[in-house]
């Protein structure tokens, strides 16, 4: 019996000594972790955000009639360069019965009250020349002529403007012609020969005839989430990259932030406008899209390192990084930390230019191959 217990105990004993053999022998012949480095680089730093817009010009005029009608004559298109004044297009009045109607019978009223001024009149100067009334009574008599005269001039200078939109003596200044009221470019001509016109009055806005801006000065308009207005200031610097433009870049200034945000799709947007400097050597057109990246940062020619290669202390959260200081042996060295444009990050002090940092979270082989 006792020799039975001596044999499992020995026989035991060999399996663990040889289970033990087993895991060392494995454990040598697994290659050793071997972390590779990377050192700092000078490198300029920018920290941005990005707002989502468009092009549009800094003002922009819509030519609207003083008068109903139809389109008879159209004088320019878009992309010409007119002057304050200049003549856009000729209007063809339809008249409105009613208003036409009414001008007919003032001219009538005119007509009856001046033949009986003209017959006072004529009544005056035979009771003058009797010596029945004084010289007073005539002048006043031949006023109140002068002055129904004049009403009857009138009603009919109204209504050849209602019946024709004009009268003969007004010239250039016929509401029929309408004229450019800036300099600028033609941008567009929203109407043809033949399409009716709305005037322009305090019920209505009226029919938009054309619309003329300043194409030397024009603006950046977009939005950025409630969670990036926070970040942002007037008079920070923007550059504008125009989707229609590739490889262009253009510098503006934020000038606008709303004071109130729109809700859009769930999120809560806030209107910003920041006008581009002016560029002699590029024709931006009206209306294209484009992104505003707004410089929140910038750090020139800084001592800097890949974001994933620095760490963070568990108690602490001070960062830090591992510096080789032999053969695949590292020492810790905190660091202080400037901007960040999301993959670099500035650093302040801790490390030099020629110093070996560890890459701790280096991504194996077989995994990326995965």
């Amino acid at each position: 019996m006792k020799k039975s217990v001596t044999r499992i105990v020995l026989l035991l004993i060999v399996i663990a000594f040889g289970g033990s053999m087993y895991y060392l022998y494995q454990k040598n012949a697994e290659d050793p972790v071997v972390y590779e480095t990377e050192q700092a680089v000078k490198k300029t730093i920018v920290k941005k955000t990005v707002a989502t817009g468009s092009i549009l010009p800094l003002e922009e005029v819509l030519i609207k009639p003083n008068i109903s009608g139809v389109i008879e004559e159209v004088f320019v298109e878009g992309g010409d360069y007119v002057k304050s004044g200049d003549l856009l297009c000729r209007i063809k009045v339809v008249p409105n019965l009613s208003a036409l109607n009414d001008a007919r019978n003032n001219i009538d009223e005119a007509k009856i009250n001046l033949d009986d001024q003209l017959r006072n009149l004529e009544r005056q100067k035979g009771l003058f020349a009797k010596g029945v009334i004084s010289k007073v009574d005539l002048e006043r008599a031949e006023v109140v002529y002068s002055q129904a005269k004049q009403a009857y001039a009138a009603a009919n200078k109204r209504y050849d403007i209602v019946k024709t939109g004009t009268a003969k003596g007004y010239g250039n200044a016929a509401n029929t012609q309408i004229r450019a009221t800036v300099s600028g470019m033609v941008l567009e001509v929203p109407v043809e020969v033949g399409n009716q016109v709305i005037e322009s009055n305090n019920f209505n806005e009226g029919t938009t005839i054309a619309a003329i801006a300043d194409v030397d000065k024009m603006i950046f308009e977009g939005k950025v989430d409630e969670s990036e207005v926070g970040k942002i200031k007037e008079n920070l610097p923007l550059e504008i990259t125009v989707g229609a433009l590739e490889g262009k870049t253009f510098d503006a200034v934020l000038d606008y932030i709303a004071p109130k945000g729109k809700e859009e799709n769930g999120a809560i947007q806030f209107e910003i406008k920041g006008t581009l400097k002016k560029q002699d050597s590029v024709f931006i057109r009206a209306g294209l899209s484009a992104n505003a990246s707004v410089i929140l940062g910038r750090a020139d020619s800084v001592l800097a390192i890949k974001e994933a290669l620095v760490q963070f202390d568990d108690k602490t959260k001070a960062p830090f990084v591992e510096i080789t200081n032999g053969d695949q042996n590292f020492e810790r060295r905190n660091i202080e930390l400037g901007i960040s444009d999301g993959i670099f990050v500035e650093v302040k002090s801790g490390i030099t230019e020629s110093d070996k940092i560890k890459v701790w979270n280096a991504i194996e082989k077989e995994e990326e191959k995965g």
